[in-house]
């Protein structure tokens, strides 16, 4: 059997979106615009394939052709002939159950490979024995040959995500370095091209000069207004002695559907900033950023509407770099209930961000009032689903414009449900408190952490006109008692300054945030809990944090001395400003399992939380922000890699630890999705059982009228691309 760290178990959890109500209450316009934009987000959703890994689009192919042929159960009766076991299916059911919940052969949540848990001949018995294969037997074939050695290799290289010996990465070409990804990121910024919709592919010409091509991600129609824009950046450069050629037509055919369905939904908008948002979005799959931050601009404007959408390319935390956009689209319906405490908690922001531990000018000028609602999801294409969103992540939108809050409310009801008999590394007496409260103490976190978290704190810029929006002569860095030293300059932004560290530092800096201001009465009062029921959800809150901490040391490689997952990473740097405070505040102890094998246990004193907790995290946050406020990468990856480092010293030996958590993990849940079918001029909701098998035929049934087609345009795409990555044989060899 393979290393558990790479493999999902068979009883791994499986639950169901339930959106059924919130689709019910919709009218039938609000579901065909809906439902279009669903489409629109699910065709871009393959693009995450391409952007994963060079084998994820044969492996969705493959499997697609598998179960469009024969559903799971038909396949089952097969494999079992072939010679696999029950447990062997399964073990195949949930691998490409995986696939298609994190769009590739790599843990969204970690960015860890995965790899099928039974022999690789059996399978290939089972592929070459299909129906699928007695119908395409040429395709099914070169599929598996693509793929088919990748899919289970576990090279040390090919284990994570990464850049150069750290990892694979679809995001560069695989002769690129940390070196080349700075080189290209300080060519963009030279060009004021942002990098979220890029990728950079590295080639050498006949000199031995390195040549870089950036890539856009754009249909390549040229209809629209964005088109000489973006026309004007198309040509090649030369920059501090390299050769740059800027291109367009990433993802073209997959972008070609998603224009087409945000083209039918503009017809059902609700209002004038939804048609103007769409049309915006239309034109920035044009290659143009420009066009995307201006339908976001109507975005934001667009208040309370009924069902919220936003899609593009926009968390960066999968590039190693840091800089480079997923593709993400969702769809939601509006869970008024909670919505109406989100709004609560909006009215009270600008108050409560007076409480936050920094003087007054390193926040905005003026708090630009945000939508917070609570959502149902009926659609979220990408590789994972979070728990809550603050967007816009244009930082002078940020600044100037504002952003929205999203909390998923039924994403929080399936994904973060806690059972008593799974729950690790806890004292016996905090369990039945801690599964009662944790989710009631997610849900104020959640919203303190998109709203204030995210939503606080201002960044000192320069602009290209050599205008501040501060007195550089008055404005006072706490830390130091002196005028500010460093700050934004015109085309920098807070990911491109701060790069491989900037989604965990913010991260970091929106749970502080959460952790400080649930310590307010009027925060609890406002979802509800005063007294000891506001007592309990604020010690469960902290107590999820720590114990958080310390199973994020599943996603640390010791190896590489690096991190996999920014929210984690960020998890774990609390825990370590917990643990310096003292006093006895927090504890981690190892013990011995009633299975003999090693265990831990963490403690958090609850009586100590405001006297000794409170001032620690005070203090970090307040560093954090000054840091982030003026742009000092310096002392910020000083201060964060400082905590963030991972070793065995005593008296917690975090190293050992790890072991420890490994030992005992529990495997993220998988979600399983509805679909939305036209039939005639009304739309269906369709849903499927909570399990693999569910999860499979959500994805056999998402493209019923184009499925062979776009597995084709997808293999067709990596492969024209195939030679920026080592060849499978390279890359099991380990060749250069």
């Amino acid at each position: 059997m393979a290393d558990t760290q790479y493999i999902l178990p068979n009883d791994i959890g499986v639950s169901s979106l339930d959106c059924r109500e919130a689709f019910r209450l919709l009218s039938p316009t609000e579901r065909l615009y809906a439902h279009h934009l669903s489409r629109a987000a699910w065709y871009g959703g393959l693009a995450v394939l391409l952007q994963t890994s060079p084998e994820a689009p044969y492996i969705y192919a493959l499997l697609s052709r598998l179960f469009r042929a024969q559903d799971p159960d038909q396949l089952r009766q097969h494999a079992l002939a072939e010679g696999l076991t029950e447990e062997e299916f399964q073990a195949f059911l949930v691998y490409a159950a995986g696939v298609y919940s994190n769009m590739g052969n790599y843990k969204s949540f970690g960015d860890t490979k995965f790899i099928p848990n039974l022999p690789k001949e059996k399978l290939e018995r089972v592929i070459l024995g299909s129906e699928a294969m007695q119908q395409h037997p040429e395709e099914v074939r070169s599929l598996w040959q693509a793929c088919g050695e990748l899919m289970f290799s576990l090279e040390p290289r090919l284990r994570h995500l990464g850049l150069g010996k750290e990892g694979i990465t679809t995001y560069f070409s695989g002769d690129c370095t940390m070196e080349d990804a700075k080189l290209a990121q300080d060519f963009l910024d030279s060009q004021n091209l942002s990098a979220y919709n890029t990728r950079l592919f590295k080639e050498v010409d006949e000199e031995g000069k390195p040549c870089y091509e950036v890539r856009l991600a754009s249909v390549l129609s040229a209809d629209t207004a964005s088109v000489s824009e973006v026309t004007s950046k198309l040509k090649s450069y030369e920059f501090q002695g390299n050769h740059f050629r800027v291109t367009r037509g990433d993802y073209a055919p997959i972008l070609q559907k998603v224009v087409e369905h945000l083209e039918k939904a503009k017809t059902y908008a609700a209002n004038s900033h939804q048609e103007q948002m769409l049309a915006q979005y239309v034109e920035s799959f044009t290659g143009s950023i420009e066009a995307h931050k201006k339908g976001s601009r109507f975005w934001i404007q667009d208040k309370g509407p009924i069902v919220e959408s936003y899609i593009g390319f926009i968390e960066s935390y999968r590039d190693p770099f840091g800089s480079r956009g997923e593709f993400e689209g969702f769809v939601a319906m509006v869970n008024k209930a909670m919505s109406a405490k989100f709004e609560r908690l909006v009215a009270s922001a600008e108050q409560l961000l007076k409480e936050l531990p920094w003087p007054p000018a390193f926040e905005k000028d003026k708090f630009l009032t945000p939508d917070f609602t609570s959502l149902d999801v009926l659609t979220f294409a990408g590789s994972g689903i979070p728990a809550g969103i603050n967007i816009p992540n244009y930082d002078d939108l940020r600044q100037t414009e504002g952003f929205k809050n999203v909390s998923l409310g039924n994403v929080l009801a399936v994904a973060y449900a806690t059972q008593r008999e799974k729950l690790t590394f806890l004292e016996e007496e905090d369990k039945d408190l801690y599964t009662r409260w944790k989710g009631p103490s997610f849900d104020v976190q959640v919203g303190l952490h998109e709203l204030l978290g995210h939503g606080s704190g201002k960044l000192f810029a320069q602009d290209e006109k050599g205008v501040f929006n501060f007195d550089p002569e008055t404005v006072i860095n706490p830390e130091t008692g002196e005028q500010i030293q460093s700050w934004y300059r015109s085309g920098e932004t807070w990911d491109s300054k701060f790069s491989t560290i900037a989604s965990s530092y913010e991260e970091c800096r929106a749970e502080s945030v959460g952790l400080y201001l649930c310590l307010n009465p009027q925060v609890l009062e406002i979802f509800g809990f005063e007294g000891a029921d506001a007592e309990d959800v604020i010690y469960v809150n902290w107590l999820n944090m720590v114990r958080a901490g310390l199973l994020a040391l599943e996603f640390y490689t010791p190896e590489a001395s690096n991190w996999r997952q920014a929210h984690m990473q960020a998890r774990f740097v609390i825990l370590r400003v917990l643990l310096e405070a003292g006093e006895g505040l927090v504890t981690v102890t190892p013990t011995t399992g009633s299975d003999g094998r090693p265990d831990a246990r963490v403690r958090l004193d609850r009586n100590k939380i405001r006297s000794v907790g409170r001032p620690a995290l005070e203090r970090f946050l307040r560093r954090l922000q000054v840091m982030k406020s003026t742009g000092d990468v310096a002392g910020g990856r000083a201060l964060y890699e400082g905590y963030a480092a991972v070793t065995d010293a005593p008296p917690e030996c975090f190293l050992t630890l790890r072991d420890t958590v490994l030992l005992r993990k529990e495997s993220r849940k998988l979600i399983v999705q509805p679909n939305t079918r036209l039939e005639g001029s009304e739309v269906q909701l369709l849903e499927y059982e909570a399990s693999a098998a569910g999860l499979i035929r959500s994805f056999s049934e998402r493209f019923p009228d184009d499925g062979p087609e776009l597995e084709a345009v997808l293999t067709q795409l990596a492969t024209a691309d195939a030679r920026f990555w080592k060849s499978p044989n390279e890359a099991l060899s380990g060749q250069p």
